[in-house]
């Protein structure tokens, strides 16, 4: 059975990581949603808010769970049993960022590679960061969240 991690801050879940969960489930016997804690940055939404919004826009693919990590991803993915990392790439910024992860993820543990998975055209101008930032200014995220998500920061933040 192969296990793969796909793993972010997913601060907050766009329609595009969505996009990226549901083809990734495909490609994989086991999804495992690695929701990151990352104490260096203030996130919009808790670790806990995103891991439970994350499994309710889940709850109808059958191989995907949701969890959260703290420190290195490669001893998350070591001890989930994954033999894959997925990533997406938005753009050859995003390759640029993520080759060297990749490759030095594998150096620190070759039982998993990574598998980078190309966004679709209509999703590549989507990021949590651009969110957050149209959150700020009161701008339109109704199109570019799923309504979970939506409804949820709509009521925190009276969108």
């Amino acid at each position: 059975m192969k296990t793969a991690v796909f793993p972010g801050s997913f601060d907050p879940v766009t329609i595009g990581h969505m996009d990226l969960i549901k083809r990734a489930a495909v490609i994989a016997d086991r999804l495992i949603i690695g929701v990151l804690v990352n104490s260096s940055k203030t996130p919009l939404c808790s670790v806990d808010e995103r891991v439970d919004m994350l499994k309710k826009l889940t709850d109808n693919i059958n191989n995907v769970e949701v969890m959260s990590f703290d420190g290195l991803l490669v001893d998350f993915v070591d001890k989930t049993g994954a033999q894959m990392v997925i990533r997406g790439i938005r753009s050859s910024a995003d390759f640029e960022y993520e080759l060297p992860l990749a490759q030095a993820n594998y150096k620190l543990n070759c039982s998993a590679d990574t598998v980078f998975l190309a966004t679709l055209p209509e999703y590549s101008y989507i990021s949590s960061s651009a969110v957050k930032e149209l959150i700020r200014y009161k701008g339109d995220i109704k199109d570019i969240v799923p309504d979970v998500v939506y409804q949820f920061l709509n009521a925190r933040f009276y969108l």
